[in-house]
């Protein structure tokens, strides 16, 4: 049975999303060692994928939401795509951060030498569609679907090295997502299919979400609690701790899980959820919205705690990205126009700028061999561009401006104030100090650390165009990081007129 109300060019361009990057897939594998013809394919691909992501969302913006039901599996379940203003945002975001991701991606893997990359594309690509076809689902059958892809897919990622570190790694990864999805995604998503009778979202209006009236608010709470832990890529904790595992990966796998698809399909899920399922009107009667907030502080502080003690540069990116995940789930929690404005501007400042810092971290390794904060004095004389980038990127994670980490962080704290919460407001001031502390250790050592006594750096292999690759990438991001600090209106204006009511 296939349905298609208002079918058209917006509902073909919405479908064409998460496809594209799945076609992409099959013809890097297609390519076998044809290597030139295989990387030209992964960065057109990329570059489709998020002309076609801008298309639809300049009809989002105009008004239309495409909306396709492609079989009906059961009533009330079905495969469902609809593309509204929060899945066009997470749609725009990943796409554009693919096309940056895809030519790093080429440098870093050919200075490196890597081993596999037709494999490492094809999983890339797959991934890109499992976060794209989450951000297009209409219902939460089809959420789940995608969500199980994007884990999935990641797996091969995770465990590219083929060693003993990278196996354990990808096993905690694996293991830990599995179990939250099957332990309690699933039951959340009975509970819910049992009061509402569909499990179809209520994308027209976020203050009534699709529970009905006379639904249990015991097991609404239940449902809401089950949501909140099954979906663990938002990474909050206690089930954060598969995203510092997965560090053992690539640096553009890194930036996969952090700024690209996985870590922003947690949080996008979990946006979605509150906002389409529960919805801020039940949130507040059933007082869950506070608890959440304060759940979402306490990851907040204590990641960035353990960041400030970790040497290895990764690492420490890896308990920022944890920190700052729960930016956007204390903002949704707040549940007033500029908590959610906050939060959900986040989503696309917070991936330009942590797509930007793995891309650093990963041509600081590719270039000099080195992972360790400590052995990075004096290294940003040597290659002053990277660290100015990182810096950049750096100060849209304190939150200072002019650069997009400045607005969502200025749209949460007038949400604190907005529902009269001083702890609130001062968690997040006393965390901008925190990732001050943390990142700005990184940047005074480079320019003001002893220098190493190493040899002058060279890449792995010696060769100046794949280092151009990653330059450009690099330095491309930190510059979309500075665009939405200054230019924010866009992004805004969309969260204004297409999510809030």
């Amino acid at each position: 049975m296939i349905s298609v109300p208002g079918a058209g060019n917006g509902t073909l361009l919405m479908l064409l999303v998460p496809l594209v990057p799945l076609l992409t897939a099959a013809a890097v594998l297609a390519a076998g060692k044809r290597i030139f013809v295989r990387d030209c394919l992964s960065v057109a691909g990329a570059v489709l994928t998020c002309a076609l992501a801008f298309a639809a969302a300049v009809g989002v913006m105009h008004g239309t939401r495409p909306d396709m039901t492609l079989c009906t599996l059961y009533p009330g379940i079905s495969l469902r795509f609809s593309l509204d203003g929060i899945g066009v945002l997470f749609a725009v975001t990943a796409a554009l951060m693919w096309v940056a991701a895809a030519l790093y991606s080429i440098g870093y893997m050919r200075a490196l030498g890597e081993h596999a990359q037709s494999r490492f594309y094809f999983f890339y690509a797959v991934a890109l569609s499992g976060g794209l076809g989450a951000a297009c689902a209409g219902n939460l059958f089809t959420l789940y679907l995608f969500y199980e892809v994007i884990s999935i897919s990641t797996y091969p990622l995770v465990a590219h090295h083929q060693d003993r570190k990278s196996y354990a790694g990808a096993r905690k990864y694996i293991v830990y997502l599995m179990f939250a999805s099957k332990a309690f995604l699933l039951p959340a998503l009975a509970i819910l299919y049992t009061q509402c009778g569909t499990l179809d979202f209520n994308l027209d209006d976020i203050t009534t979400g699709m529970l009905p009236a006379g639904a249990s608010p015991f097991l609404v709470s239940v449902c809401y609690v089950l949501f909140v832990l099954g979906l663990a890529k938002a990474a909050l904790m206690p089930l954060h701790g598969w995203l510092p595992a997965a560090m053992v990966a690539p640096a553009p796998v890194s930036a996969l899980l952090h700024a690209v698809v996985v870590v922003k399909a947690g949080v996008f899920c979990i946006c979605r959820v509150m906002l389409s399922v529960f919805g801020i009107d039940t949130l507040a009667r059933l007082h869950l919205g506070v608890p959440t907030a304060y759940a979402a502080l306490i990851t907040i502080v204590v990641a960035s705690l353990i960041a400030m003690t970790k040497t290895d540069l990764k690492a420490r990116l890896a308990y920022s990205t944890v920190s700052q995940l729960s930016y956007i789930i204390l903002g949704v929690a707040l549940l007033s126009p500029s908590g959610i404005t906050g939060a959900l501007f986040h989503i696309p400042a917070h991936a330009v700028a942590k797509i930007t810092l793995f891309f650093c971290a990963g041509a600081i390794f590719s270039m000099t061999g080195k992972k360790d904060i400590r052995d990075m004095g004096g290294l940003g004389l040597q290659v002053p561009w990277v660290f100015a980038a990182f810096g950049l990127a750096a100060l849209s994670m304190v939150g200072v401006p002019p650069v997009g980490g400045f607005i969502s962080k200025w749209y949460l704290a007038l949400g604190t104030v907005e529902v009269n919460n001083v702890i609130l407001l001062a968690g997040l001031l006393v965390s901008s100090l925190l990732n001050a502390v943390y990142f700005g250790e990184v940047v005074v050592r480079a320019f003001y650390g002893r220098p190493p006594a190493s040899a002058p750096i060279t890449c792995a292999r010696g060769r100046s165009t794949v280092l151009v690759l990653m330059l450009v990438s690099l330095l491309v991001t930190s510059a979309l990081s500075v665009a939405l600090g200054i230019w924010p209106h866009a992004v805004i204006d969309l969260i204004a007129a297409r999510v809030l009511p």
